[in-house]
């Protein structure tokens, strides 16, 4: 069975559209056998996505810093709980178990798990699937810099193929299915410095 690495939310306070996104990604995992790792949390998406992919007969593993797991904040249907040193270990731990990575709408944290996963990726750590689930346009503004990073040389803009923008859980999963890691990017070339 693979297993998909989901990114998301840990506030119970975003709108129903998220939550619905979130519910359907768990089905459509579920149906195609995927398990899921993610941050180990009972609390907004990050607890609803685990409770359904659980509850649907799906196995759900999660890494959970200790000091989150001390405060109560571990999920209490996990299959199988990681608990970790610290937040880089919960990270490691997830990377390692997953054999692609779905980025759910999210805050600060969630945003700084994929921005990471994408600069593995772009460093050749791995050669994994990325996929941002574009939930009501959620990352336009995000995509919006990426191109502005591309057009002014910050990357090149092959790097774009680093990852895919989904409109939906069935997308996300086409793409993922269909997966064909691309042949290496060279980062560093001739963009030394003068």
């Amino acid at each position: 069975m693979k297993t998909l690495c989901v990114y998301c939310s840990s506030s119970n306070r975003v709108p129903e559209p998220y939550l619905q996104a979130a519910r359907d990604l768990a089905a459509a995992m579920v149906r195609d056998g995927y398990s899921l790792v993610y941050g180990g949390a009972d609390a907004g998406i990050m607890g609803l996505i685990a409770a359904e992919v659980h509850r649907q007969g799906g196995r759900v593993i999660g890494a959970i810093p200790q000091k989150l797991a001390d405060k109560g904040l571990a999920w209490d249907g996990l299959d199988e709980c990681v608990i970790t040193g610290d937040m880089r270990e919960r990270k490691r731990v997830m990377e390692e178990r997953a054999d692609a990575f779905i980025t759910l709408p999210g805050g600060f944290g969630t945003l700084e798990e994929v921005l990471e996963i994408i600069t593995l990726k772009q460093l050749q750590y791995h050669n994994k699937a990325i996929v941002l689930l574009n939930i009501s346009g959620f990352f336009d503004s995000l995509l919006a810099l990426f191109a502005r990073i591309f057009s002014e040389n910050f990357a090149k803009p092959e790097f774009e193929r680093l990852y895919h923008i989904a409109a939906d859980p069935a997308d996300a999963l086409s793409y993922i299915r269909a997966y064909q890691p691309p042949p290496p990017i060279e980062k560093w070339g001739s963009t030394r410095a003068v």
